[in-house]
């Protein structure tokens, strides 16, 4: 047989195992006392005798008297030669070996047992020494003559003459079976516990509980079935079964085989030795032993008082099973029992959960048509919503444009009357009123472009606290005498990168803001800026990305505003003051401008204290240099013949530029569209600067334009005019050194004003 790995101990097993090795020690040294009187003396004569060895002892008494002491050990000696015959055997080996010593003496130790693995020999293993060395806590199967086998631990030690060379060997065996399939049982538990946790399907687990239980305990079969109480039938899936023995898959009608079913059902533990004798099973004795089950142990499996399967275990032999078998048959019954259990308690809550998952599926297409419902509804409401803001829009629009137009036109006309009747002193008042009637509607578009997000905006680094100090007197004379006005600037405050204009506008916007909040009393209004570094949960609040911004903060003493109104606050055409004194653009207008810069705004306030909003731009890293400051340069002419190349697409606007710049002195080339005017730049004619519009005809807007025209032409400076950001690239702080942007409509001494800036820069 193949030897076992030796089981690991505990630390109180191993001191047991080393006590019991020290009384063996202690008894072998007295057997050798015994058997080395032989080679002193005290035995006159070792004769052979039909090859039986015959001990004739001088001093019988003494020999008798160590013999017993041997005689009573519980452990098997035996003493054999260097040849492996046995010279000796104690009464303990004749009862575990089940042997004499008639039968043996003078024979090899094949013809007791056989060893696996088999234990060296004196001369291979055991060398002669000075010292009689032994082999101790060797454990090994050995298989006797009538077929059964025991596993034992032995102690093997060299005899020695008294010349000191070996003569043979003494073996101390001790009968360890029980310790070892006590051991055996554990570890099974073990393995049964680690396979069953793998496993989610009852019938493999029952499987595996069957295999490991059959080859634990050296049975013809296991299996676990499932009990039909009322027709006491049991239906089986699949068993384990040793080789040559046949299954009980099927369907087995428990009464064809005894009364013993009737024992399951009142829940009792059932164990038969022998089918013949016992009385349950005596007249139905023929049909188990044709299935393997001479003898047998069943195990109920009772669910809420009811017997619904049995765990079995059948041996074709007679067994006498011990106690420790059967408590090892119950462990493993109820582990498999609980973790069942477990597994049909899983599915169950899996099919729950899945019942739940056909009825919220259905919940959820009813939520989802309701929901789809909902949303046409809202987006009808938003459509109607949207065109009745674009019909205020229009009709607000068209109110205002039909006012300036109306001015423009009788101006014009008027000023036609007066020329053609020969009063030419007139004009200047008529054409003072179309100017100004033109300012308001280029305001208004401006406007309307900042709600839209779509302004062309002129960012440069900007120092905001040298910007308010501009604007603070107007802020005064704008907030009123019931008004008291406190500019609070952060020092050392970061620039950042804005259209300085704008920024005013919306400084401004937001101070009439806070005046109406604290009219007709008054109050205070204060202007404040910081440094602000926005952490992650800071700049997610504020929908930014994490970095450093300057804060401009307006704040009120005014009446405050509702969560409500905060929450509209920005919206379009939204205003709490009376029809007539608003058009609910203004905040629209500080959000699409502040968001088009990339910051943000914030409105907090609490009723009855007051209102702050908060403008949060970004911080830009760098030197302000001449960017920061106000052009100076007086609208001059050319003094040396320098070119201007014009691209415009509308003629009058072109043609009114060229003359404009003619008229100061420049030489002006100019062309309709893209490719005309990209066409001139390329080639070897004198361009000092380019005027382009953004917005062109023929494929190639105007940064295209002067992006190719700067290939051949790299210091060449550009001057876009737009009444509309087409192009994001363009007024969004990302035009390259050299290149600027106005916005439509301009005046022309503020554009001839520009040039002469640009070119002397």
């Amino acid at each position: 047989m193949p030897e076992r790995a030796a089981p690991n101990r505990s630390d109180a097993q191993l001191s047991d195992v080393l006590a019991q090795n020290a009384e063996l020690r202690l008894k072998l040294q007295e057997l050798e006392d015994t058997l080395s009187s032989i080679h002193h003396g005290d035995v006159d004569a070792l004769v052979v005798n039909g090859g039986i060895y015959t001990l004739e002892s001088a001093h019988e008494s003494t020999s008798r008297m160590r013999r017993d002491v041997l005689d009573q050990m519980e452990d098997a000696v035996f003493a054999f030669d260097l040849e492996d015959h046995v010279v000796y055997m104690n009464n303990a080996a004749e009862r575990r070996y089940g042997v004499t010593p008639a039968d043996v003496l003078g024979r090899h130790r094949s013809q007791i047992f056989i060893e696996s693995p088999p234990a060296p020999r004196v001369s291979d293993d055991l060398p002669p020494a000075p010292s009689t060395e032994q082999r101790a806590g060797v454990e090994s199967t050995h298989l006797l003559l009538d077929g059964t086998t025991l596993r034992v631990e032995s102690i093997v030690s060299r005899l020695l003459d008294a010349d000191g060379n070996a003569i043979g060997s003494l073996a101390v065996i001790r009968d360890v079976s029980q310790r070892y399939r006590e051991q055996s049982r554990r570890d099974a538990l073990v393995r049964l516990s680690d396979r069953l946790r793998d496993l989610d399907d009852p019938d493999e687990m029952g499987f595996v509980a069957a295999r490991i239980l059959g080859e634990t305990l050296a049975v013809s079969r296991v299996g676990c079935g499932t009990i039909d109480a009322a027709s006491e039938t049991l239906r089986v899936e699949r068993d384990w079964t040793a080789p040559g023995v046949e299954s009980l898959a099927g369907v087995l009608n428990l009464r064809e085989f005894g009364s013993f079913v009737d024992s399951l059902k009142r829940n009792e533990f059932v164990a038969i030795e022998d089918v013949r004798t016992d009385r349950r099973t005596a007249t139905t004795a023929a049909a188990l032993e044709s299935r393997s089950a001479r003898s047998f142990v069943n195990v109920p499996v009772v669910e809420r008082g009811q017997l619904v399967a049995v765990l079995y275990v059948n041996d074709a032999s007679v067994r006498r099973w011990s106690m420790d078998e059967l408590h090892f048959v119950r462990d493993v019954a109820e582990r498999l029992r609980a973790i069942t259990e477990r597994v049909h308690a899983v599915r169950a809550l899996r099919d729950s959960e899945a019942r739940l998952r056909q009825a919220n599926e259905s919940l959820e297409i009813a939520v989802a048509h309701r929901t789809r419902e909902l949303m046409a509804t809202e987006e009808a409401l938003r459509q109607s919503q949207k065109m009745e803001a674009i019909g205020q829009l229009t009709g607000g629009i068209a109110h205002d444009f039909n006012n300036l137009l109306a001015v423009v036109s009788n101006s014009l006309q008027i000023l036609q009357r007066r020329l053609g009747d020969g009063h030419p002193e007139m004009a200047e008042r008529y054409i003072g009123m179309a100017r100004d009637s033109i300012r308001r509607a280029a305001a208004l578009t401006h406007r309307l472009l900042a709600f839209s997000r779509r302004q062309t905006l002129d960012p440069k680094p900007t120092d905001v606290n040298r910007l308010i100090a501009g604007m603070e007197e107007l802020i005064r004379r704008t907030a009123g005498p019931e008004v008291v006005v406190e500019v609070v600037g952060a020092g050392g405050l970061w620039p950042t990168q804005v259209d300085g204009p704008q920024l005013e506008n919306a400084l401004l916007n937001l101070c009439i803001n806070a005046r109406d909040a604290m009219a007709p009393q008054g109050g205070r209004l204060t202007i404040e800026t910081a440094n602000k570094w926005l952490d992650d949960h800071a700049a997610a609040e504020r929908e930014l990305s994490p970095g450093q911004y300057i804060a401009v903060c307006v704040s009120d003493t005014g009446a405050g505003m509702t969560p409500d109104v905060i929450s509209r606050a920005f919206d379009p055409f939204f205003t709490t003051k009376p029809t007539g004194s608003g058009t609910g653009l203004g905040l629209s207008m500080v959000y699409g401008f502040v968001r088009q810069s990339g910051g943000q705004v914030r409105a907090y306030s609490q009723v009855g204290v007051g209102t702050t909003m908060c403008l949060y731009l970004p911080r830009f890293v760098g030197e302000l240099g001449d960017a920061a400051k106000p052009d100076s340069v007086e609208a001059e002419g050319s003094a040396d013949g320098e070119t201007i190349m014009v691209i415009e697409d509308e003629e009058m606007i072109r043609t009114l530029v060229a003359e404009e710049l003619q008229g100061r002195g420049y030489r002006v080339l100019s062309a309709p569209d893209g490719p005309a005017g990209l066409s001139v730049l390329r080639s070897d004619a004198r361009i000092d600067l380019l005027i382009s519009d953004v917005g062109l005809p023929g494929g190639l807007n105007g940064r295209q334009v002067a992006d190719a025209a700067r290939v051949t032409r790299p210091a060449l400076k550009v001057l876009f005019v737009t009444g509309y950001a087409e192009n994001a690239a363009v007024g969004n702080g990302l035009l390259e050194p050299g290149m600027e942007v106005m916005t439509k409509p301009f005046d022309l001494s503020a554009l001839s004003a520009r040039i002469r800036t640009m070119l002397e820069r």
